[in-house]
């Protein structure tokens, strides 16, 4: 669901009313808030020239740490509202997403009870200051191709009394998601923003020291490798290798080696890079370390259930974690199915490990 400027239009009252009633915020704590939120100013400034002032009643920085979390209190009703119509729901700050699952005998009614609560939700933000913007909605239906093959049509979905048409691929919090979950879009989003920044390394690359380089091309090529690429589990050797491409062409002009006959895979081990597939590994490795040691995120933690054997065997003791049964190739790609046959594969004095540095350099 997309709202309109939605940080800008939070009324300052009725936030620190529902911070109070409903998260029991009290005394000096309340009144920190309340300094924090209200008598700002705000204006624009161009050179030497600036605006008058204007007095902002409502709305939360953005880009401050505060704001996403101010704005999710601000919306905490709308949970009860989405569970109240056995819905599902993810929610990051102004991003609100609504799932469901649908079967052939019950599609109908389950599409009937979600646009029964996009409609109550588009009611709720009106009269709570905030404007939601169907038209710029998105819907997408996802499952194998042979499930969609199968499966009745869906054109659209009615949000709020708008139309909004079922789309092949949808974007959420960066990544680029498609209705079969085999990410190739994604990862050629990925590829062209890194190709793009490759060049113009490239260029500049024989006026920059080796730690210049490193560090540029870690900041451009390598961080765009590593977001959120853990839903890259399991994905196909094809999008693996376009990604892999990337890295070696990044390690080589880091190192110098485009022009010699210096491989790729000595230009990774000497930069100390991780390939492609065994970062996916680290970073499901390290997220489900810190859900077991840490318990966040909760949703993630309630996935991992520790191993535990019918009689007392040697595996008693071993922090290995239970493998759930799946019968199907994306179940084995969920976190739930991933981070056990990821965890299990790590030696002992790894899982063991007191600390998530030692960990990470283990």
């Amino acid at each position: 669901m997309d709202l309109s400027a939605g940080f800008d239009t939070i009324d300052h009252t009725i936030l620190l009313s529902r911070i109070e009633t409903s998260f029991g915020v009290t005394g000096s704590a309340l009144s920190w808030l309340s300094s924090y939120l209200q008598d700002r100013y705000q204006w624009v400034s161009i050179g030497q020239a600036t605006s008058p002032s204007v007095h902002c009643d409502y709305g939360v920085p953005q880009g401050s740490v505060l704001g996403p979390i101010l704005f999710s209190i601000y919306t905490s009703p709308i949970g009860d509202i989405v569970s109240s119509f056995n819905i599902s729901q993810q929610q990051y700050a102004d991003d609100t997403q609504l799932y469901i699952r649908l079967s052939i005998s019950t599609y109908s009614t389950a599409i009937s009870e979600l646009e029964q609560c996009l409609s109550r939700l588009h009611d709720w933000f009106s009269a709570n200051g905030l404007c939601s913007n169907p038209q710029k909605s998105e819907a997408i239906l996802l499952g194998s191709r042979q499930r969609l093959r199968s499966f009745p049509t869906i054109s659209n979905i009615d949000i709020a009394g708008s139309t909004t048409n079922l789309t092949d691929s949808i974007k959420t919090l960066g990544v680029t998601v498609d209705n079969n979950l085999n990410f190739k879009a994604h990862v050629s989003v990925v590829c062209k923003a890194c190709n793009f920044h490759l060049r113009s390394l490239r260029l500049i690359r024989s006026s920059l020291t080796y730690d210049m380089a490193n560090t540029i091309a870690t900041a451009l090529v390598q961080s765009r490798l590593d977001y959120v690429n853990s839903i890259l589990y399991l994905t196909s050797n094809s999008n693996l290798t376009k990604l892999q491409r990337i890295q070696n062409t990044a390690a080589r002009i880091v190192t110098h080696g485009s022009n010699t006959s210096f491989s790729s895979a000595q230009a990774l081990s000497k930069l100390h890079w991780l390939p492609v597939r065994h970062r996916i590994n680290f970073k499901i490795a390290t997220v489900t370390y810190k859900a077991l040691h840490y318990g966040q995120p909760i949703y993630l933690k309630s996935c991992l259930t520790p191993y535990t054997p019918l009689h007392n065997h040697r595996s008693s003791d071993q922090f290995l974690l239970a493998q759930r049964r799946v019968s199907s190739f994306n179940g084995s790609r969920s976190f739930s199915s991933a981070a056990p046959t990821v965890w299990n594969f790590i030696p002992l004095f790894i899982r063991s490990s007191d600390s998530i540095h030692t960990f990470k350099n283990n």
